[in-house]
This record gives C-alpha cells, structure tokens and sequence, in this order.
C-alpha cells in the first residue's frame, strides 16, 4: 500500500530500470486509498508511459505479441503493462478498480464539454488565464477530469499515439477498466456503461449551451437579417434541446428502431446549426465584425462539431478505435486549451482573416491583369508622381523651418496626409502601396491552392500584382524626377534661387546612399505602408457595423437639406471613401510623426519612400547641376532609391501575403508549392513581369 507521494518516489529512486519501475509502482497500487493518492498514482503511470528509454522485456511473452510494423514507444509500454497485470491477478484487479473509481468520481463534463473551447472573448483576458494555469498547475486532489488529464499529458507531449493503438491493445485496456457485467446488452443499442452515460450527460450539456446561444438575440438577429419572416420555431437552435430529449427517451425504452430515427434527426439538426453557424459568419464578414459575435459563433461551432464527435462515439459504443480517438481528440483540445503558442496562432488567424474579409473588394483594383489596366495604372501612377512633385518641395519647407522635431514630424504628416487625400480623390496612385492592399485579393486565391488549377490563379495574381507595382513605381518615378527637377531649373533661370542650399543638397544624396541605413528605414517604411492597410480595413469595419450609410442616407436633416436622392448619394459616398480617407490619413499621419517619435525614445528613424526619394534627388541633382553627375554620391543615392522600391514593396508584399496565408490557416508545407508554382511562371514568362500579354491569353 502506498500512503504518500515520498513513499513513491523512495521506492521510484530505488528500482534501476523501466521494468522494475513499473513493478514498484503496481505493487503501490491501492484501490482504497483517497483520491487524491488514486490520482497521484495514475499520473505517474502516464508518465511512466510517456518515458523515453529501453524497456527490458522479462521473458518472451510480451515479445511474441509486438508488432512487426513500427510503432511509438508508448505502445510498447502499454504492451508491457498489460503483460505484467497478466502475470498478477492481483496487481490486475487492483489497478481495475482504481480506474474505475477514478472514473465514477471524477466530474468529465468538464473535459468532454469544455476541453478546447475558448472561456474568454478577448485575447489579453485569455493570455493571463494561461499563463495563470501554467504558473499554478491543478492540483491531483480536484474531481475533474479535465485537470487530471492536464497532469497526465503535459502540452509537450503528442497524444496522437492513443488514436494508433493497435485493436487488440484497445480491447484489453477496456476489459482492465470494464465492470463485469452478468449479461451483455443487445449489440444493437449502445451500451449502458459509465462511459456511454457520460457522452450522454455531456451531449444534453452542449446541445443546451448551442441551442441558448443559437436563439440569443446576437446570433438570431443575423439568422433573420436577410428574411425577417423567419419565425423562431423554424430556427433549427430551437428544435435541438427537443431533439436531444426525445433521444434520450428512446434510450430509457429501449426501443432501438426509434432510438436510430431519432438520433438521425438529432444528427440533421446538428447539419442545419453548423449551416446557420455559416450563414452567420458570412453575415458577419458582409455587413461588418464584431469581437464579441465572433467568439461566441466560433465557440457555437466548436461546440457543434463536438457534439457530433460525442455523438458517433455514444452510438458505436463496441467501436474502440473511433474512442480512442475522440480520447486523443479530447485530450489534444485540453492541451491546446491551455496552450499560449495555440492562443496567439488562433487569434493572429482570426485577426488576418477579419482584416482580409473587411475589404474583400479593396485590392482588386490594384492588379493590372491586361494591357488596357497596365497602361491605366501608368497614368494613374503618372498622376501621383505630380502630386507628390508638390510633396516633396512642402517637405522641405517644413524641414527648412527647423522646428521641433515633433511639431515638424506633425507638419510633415498633415503634408503627406493632404497629398494622399489629393491622389485618392483624384484617382491617383502611390508606388509600393498597392501590396499592403492587395491581402483580400491574395486570400481568395487562396482559397483553392490545394489544387492545381487554383495554384496556377495564385501565381497569376502574384505576377500580376509585381507587374502593376513595377508600372506604379514606374510612372512615379518618371514623372517626379523630371518635375522636380524642372522645378528647381525653371526657379534658377527666373529667379537665380535655389530652394533649398546646397549643403542640404549633398546631405539629401548622402543621406539616401546604399551604403548607409537607407536599406533597413526602407524596410520599416514599408512596416508601416503594411499598418496602414489594417486601419483602412478597421474603418471600412466600423462604417459597416455601425451602419453608418443607413444612418446617413435616413437623417432627417440631410434628407430635409439635400433631398432623398442628394442624402442618399452621400451616404454611399462616404462608404465608398471611408477606408481609403481614414487608410491615406493614418499613413501620412505615420509617415510624419512615427520617425519623430522613434527618434525620440529609441533611435534615429527617417522615412525612405521611392516615390518621395526620387523627387528629392530631383531638387537636388537640379541645385548641384551637372557637375552631380561625375560625383559617387548620387549614384550611390541613385541605388539607395533603387533599394527602396524593392524593399518598400518586397516588406508590405511579405506582410500582406502572411496575413492572407493565416486567414485560410495556411502551414509552411502549404506554402512550398505555391511558391513552386510562381517562380516557375516567372522563369517560363519573364517579360510577364514588365509587360501584361493580350486579355484573354495566359
């Protein structure tokens, strides 16, 4: 008999090897003890099952019986033993009755219904939950089931193998934890044991919580959007709690033909929740997210499906490796559930996919996929390089001012907010911001990557989104060199002034030299054109939840003002707009002021666009003249700009691509042939990369 855990450990330390570690603790074993002793001891059997190391077999027996094919060790150990408690009855009889009382008094509602299901809705309230439960693991002497498989199966462990052991391994573990039973129950109805009562306990627990949160106001609300005639007894959340009683009548009669009917419709109305459960999260994602809606949908659904795994173990209750899964499920999602690596991989996926669903149509318009949009985006670009000509001579007044470094980072973004504001109204476009836009685009090819056909659309839509942002930077770079150049000419012929001194001209080209940091500020620069995508997305969010067109198009004041025609146009002008105003101001506003502050508490930042470099090398080039061109400095600023246009692109590209990777819970191993596929089509077609082929031709 073993009466503390020192006890154990004495005798632990004094056995050499697995097998005469598992002797000593078989023969602790004492099914009368307290349970919080029962408990201590089946978690170092766990534990000695999980143990790495050779396991000396006794005799032959347990040899003969080991499987030719490889398998994990734990089955091994699982092997042995089964094979030692063959050799003991009495060890046998007692450790059958531990897993049994174990069992009958330890609450699995908790493990059954709860185990992996999210608990908070927001994700700092779920960090410090985990961390919490990793700090203070559950003590052995909790009734819970949930907590003393959490003792048992550590986050580092895979229990992957219990869904693999071998048939006959399956059988004798049920029959060393089975009652003995006098006669055996009619194979055609499950089996009345504590485990099948469980699944049901556990089956009436979930379908009630779905069925509360199917008809809560949040989600019925979303159901009935579309068709408000939908009465509340036709949502299949209110016939699921009836359903679910009328199973368990058939079960109390044991009637068999009406127990399958009504398990079959138990099992279609659990088809039609998980469909409403879509239809709610395609509401979502069309008319505008909402946190707290998401987590309670997502854990809706969650729910559905373990529901419907609870329910295929209760009906095959002979079928040991279909539990043995659901087993390696359960205690895969406890794990999970405690895990901070899972926590921020789910919530980062749920994020991307928030962020790429909101503005769904928003970066469409950024690929030129035929020569009549790839000549378009030259013009739009075009345009851009003029406006940003005007940017660029502003910027240097500001900086010419010497001011503080924080008032001039202001100044400096209210001047770049206003130039993008101008570029958007007027149909303009600005290099390298096209792929931190383009994550929508990317993610619904996304869709269908597993696929051939759907792999050859992804590159298509890579290539092309390269091709247009080579035509962005393109018609940018060609119209805001020259006109800042000729500016600063045109100045000097009329008026014999220079705008900015030349000392501030050798400092810009030196400042934009490859051989300084300008590599490493172009890429934080395009952290930042990658920043500005998640705020155009937030706004276009807010604008739709609040339903703010509605609210525009019905004021009564507008309506009184403007007419109903004249309010509605409004409205829908403003929800055309909302993401690209609120996007073009949030990345001015950083492109001023997140350098300044940098700056100030960390280290020395400075902003390095193509689009604004090149024009200031323009100014430049014009005060120095001619002689510049014989000088290193300008071609070293020259590639510096050349730098910028790749890493510019390169970095928002890179972030906006992981972003549309974890929206569609992409892994690495999904990834490689995708990008298989698009250097493939860049080596067979690379003139594809500067020039589109005729519509219709790919």
């Amino acid at each position: 008999m073993f009466h503390s855990l020192k006890t154990l450990w004495k005798k632990w330390r004094a056995s050499r090897n697995a097998g005469q570690q598992l002797d000593a603790l078989l023969a602790l074993a004492d099914a009368d003890a307290p349970y919080a002793e029962r408990s201590e001891w089946l978690i170092e059997l766990a534990h000695w099952i999980h143990r790495r190391g050779q396991l000396d077999q006794p005799d032959s027996g347990a040899q003969a019986d080991a499987p030719a094919h490889r398998a994990p060790p734990e089955h091994a150990r699982v092997r042995y033993l089964l094979h030692v408690l063959d050799r003991n009855p009495a060890w046998k009889a007692n450790v059958g009755a531990m897993l049994r009382k174990l069992l009958r008094e330890s609450d699995s509602i908790s493990l059954l219904c709860d185990a992996g299901m999210p608990v908070h809705s927001g994700l700092l309230g779920a960090l410090v939950g985990r961390l919490q439960a990793q700090l203070i693991p559950p003590a052995p002497n909790r009734r819970d089931l949930a907590a003393l498989v959490t003792l048992m199966f550590p986050a580092t462990l895979d229990p992957e193998w219990i869904a693999t052991l071998p048939p006959e391994l399956l059988a004798r573990l049920k029959a060393l934890a089975a009652e003995p039973v006098e006669a055996p129950a009619p194979a055609s109805t499950p089996q009345p044991g504590e485990f099948s009562l469980d699944l049901l306990t556990a089956l009436h627990n979930l379908t009630c919580q779905i069925s509360s949160t199917g008809l809560s106001p949040t989600v019925r609300g979303r159901l009935s959007i579309d068709d408000a005639h939908v009465a509340v007894e036709r949502l299949p959340f209110y016939r699921l709690t009836r359903a679910m009683l009328s199973v368990e009548n058939a079960r109390d009669e044991g009637d068999a033909a009406r127990l399958l009917h009504e398990v079959t419709w138990l099992r279609l109305l659990l088809d039609d929740c998980r469909r409403a459960t879509n239809d709610v999260f395609a509401h979502l994602y069309r008319n505008g997210v909402r946190v707290d809606t998401v987590f309670q949908v997502e854990r809706m659904r969650m729910r559905i499906v373990r529901a419907e795994r609870l329910l295929d173990a209760w009906m095959a209750a002979g079928d040991a490796p279909l539990q043995a899964r659901l087993v390696a499920d359960l205690v895969k999602a406890n794990q999970e559930s405690q895990s901070i690596a899972h926590l921020l991989r789910s919530n980062f996926a749920l994020l991307s996919r928030k962020v790429v669903e909101l503005s769904a149509d928003t970066g469409e318009h950024y690929i030129a996929r035929d020569r009549a949009e790839y000549l378009a985006m030259l013009r739009m670009a075009a345009g851009g390089g003029l406006v940003t000509a005007v940017t660029v001579y502003v910027k240097f007044g500001i900086t010419g001012a010497h001011l503080p470094s924080m008032i001039e980072g202001v100044f400096a973004g209210f001047n770049y907010a206003l130039s993008f504001l101008v570029m958007h109204f007027c149909h303009f476009s600005l290099a390298t911001k096209q792929p931190a836009m383009t994550a929508p685009t990317l993610a619904r090819e996304l869709d269908d990557a597993k696929e051939p056909p759907g792999r050859a659309r992804f590159a298509s839509t890579v290539v092309a989104l390269m091709r247009t942002q080579a035509a962005a930077v393109l018609g940018n770079v060609l119209l805001v060199f020259p006109a800042c150049l000729a500016v600063q000419l045109l100045c000097g012929w009329l008026f014999h002034a220079e705008l900015i001194s030349p000392a501030k001209a050798h400092s810009t080209l030196q400042s934009f030299s490859l051989a300084g940091p300008t590599p490493f500020y172009a890429a934080l620069t395009g952290v930042l054109l990658w920043l500005s995508s998640l705020f155009a997305g937030w706004a276009d969010n807010w604008f739709v939840l609040h339903r703010v067109e509605d609210a525009l198009a019905w004021n009564r004041r507008l309506r009184m003002t403007l007419g109903v025609a004249g309010a509605a146009r409004l409205a829908r002008f403003c929800r055309v707009n909302a993401a690209g105003v609120w996007g073009n101001v949030v990345l001015g506003m950083m492109l001023g002021f997140v350098p300044a502050v940098v700056s100030a508490i960390a280290f020395h930042y400075e902003v390095r666009h193509v689009t604004l470099s090149a024009g200031s090398i323009g100014v430049a080039l014009g005060v120095l003249g001619p002689g510049a061109l014989r000088s290193g400095e300008l071609w070293w600023a020259v590639a510096g700009v050349a730098s910028m246009a790749v890493l510019n692109v390169a970095v928002s590209f890179a972030l906006a691509l992981q972003m549309a990777l974890r929206s569609r819970d992409l892994r690495r191993k999904d990834v490689r042939p995708l990008m298989r596929v698009v250097w493939r089509r860049i080596v067979r077609r690379p003139i594809d990369l500067v020039w589109p082929m005729r519509k219709g031709v790919d």
